[in-house]
């Protein structure tokens, strides 16, 4: 019943969670083997110090470190150098969504146009004069026909065929 032995294994379990702690910056698995090392062989010399010292420490072991882990895990996301360890999503105009393309598609929403050749279900379309690649929503439109653009979706046109707009009601509209 040495105590010397008890502190020795005080120590190694000191050193086995800072080991424990290092292999989160430094994932190798060697730090992991020896933290679990350092750990079992420190409980094992807290058992030469006397068992009821070896019995506290190895439940103590056993409450601790999941307790610690736990608290670490919920704590480090929210430091600086945690949050460069996590994914996070991106900001809202750093999406494909927001690149100026994708923008002025969104502007083709409402607007007439017509297929330069037949949609099967996808092709081209003229939409003031640029052609612009389109969907249909599952059925053929031949080419020639108009069609409206009703979505816009993921950088995608979805267009549906509709009946030939009176191109007088479309021009006075645009001067008035």
């Amino acid at each position: 019943m040495d105590p010397s032995y008890a502190t020795l294994g005080f120590v190694l379990i000191a050193v086995g969670l800072v080991f424990l702690v290092g292999e989160m910056f430094l994932p190798s698995g060697l730090l992991l083997v020896l933290s679990v090392g350092c750990i079992a062989v420190g409980v094992g010399l807290t058992f030469a110090g006397g068992t009821t010292t070896g019995t506290l420490t190895l439940l103590g072991v056993f409450i601790a470190v999941p307790v610690l882990a736990m608290l670490f895990f919920k704590v480090w996301p929210r430091t600086p150098m945690g949050r460069r360890f996590f994914l996070t999503k991106p900001r809202e105009d750093a999406t494909l969504a927001s690149t100026p393309a994708h923008m002025e598609l969104d502007k083709l929403r409402g607007r007439i146009g017509k297929t330069l050749a037949p949609l099967r279900p996808a092709g081209v379309a003229d939409f003031d004069g640029r052609r612009i690649d389109v969907l249909t929503e599952g059925m053929m439109i031949d080419g020639g026909q108009w069609v409206r653009c009703i979505d816009v979706r993921a950088g995608r046109v979805l267009v549906r065929l509709v009946e030939k707009p009176n191109l007088g009601d479309l021009e006075e509209a645009v001067f008035s």
